[in-house]
């Protein structure tokens, strides 16, 4: 095998194993973060939780905080690539059932991240950075955009597109924030994928039909 070649699969290999070890760390830090929050974590545990030694945790971040820190990284990463359905170049019916089931596909399989963020804003978001904040202000920003896009070419009825996104998040949030809540209100002990489409379905609708025009549903 030719070296260059031979460089290049072991490079391959070492990504592999760094993403994989970080991926790891990560699943590990959030459901401890969940549990005790951040000032009762250890790295130790995070360490014995992720199966790495923890001289491996500070190869790949240098302290607790930074771990934290990208534990909400990744769910403004998530909420991002849901987010993309609002784009002007759909219309606006399918784009909203598109990003209202993909926020909740997001939260259900992230249920401990989601509860995490939760927190950390509840308790004034001292560790979302400024990067992350100006982050989500840019991006509602530009949705709001799209959204006012949509009603000046009649494709919905006018709407303050913050407080419409404001509801969204709020309503798709809730499953997994208070999941005990939404279990009792649907007398199950455990929220399924069903329970998660119906939402979706439910949320889709109630909104469209306060949204578009005449006959457009």
């Amino acid at each position: 095998m030719p070296a260059t070649k031979a460089r290049k699969n072991g490079g391959d290999t070492d990504e592999k194993i760094r993403a994989r070890n970080i991926r790891e760390i990560l699943k590990a830090a959030t459901e401890i973060f969940s549990r005790k929050g951040f000032d009762g974590a250890r790295i130790a545990e995070i360490a014995e939780a992720s199966g790495l030694p923890k001289a491996n945790v500070y190869y790949y971040f240098s302290s607790k905080e930074e771990i934290y820190r990208a534990v909400i990284e990744h769910l403004i990463e998530g909420w991002d690539d849901a987010f993309a359905h609002i784009s002007v170049d759909r219309e606006p019916q399918d784009a909203i059932r598109s990003y209202v089931a993909a926020k909740l596909s997001y939260t259900r399989r992230n249920v401990i991240e989601s509860r995490l963020f939760a927190n950390e804003i509840i308790r004034g978001a001292q560790f979302l950075s400024r990067k992350d904040r100006q982050h989500m202000r840019t991006i509602t920003d530009e949705k709001v955009k799209v959204i006012e896009d949509w009603i000046a070419a009649g494709k919905l009825r006018p709407v303050d597109p913050r407080h419409l996104f404001i509801m969204l998040w709020s309503a798709t949030q809730f499953y997994a924030d208070f999941e005990p809540l939404a279990c009792d209100a649907l007398h199950t002990t455990k929220l399924k994928g069903v329970d998660y489409a119906h939402a979706a379905e439910t949320i889709s609708e109630t909104v469209l039909r306060g949204l578009l025009p005449a006959g457009q549903i």
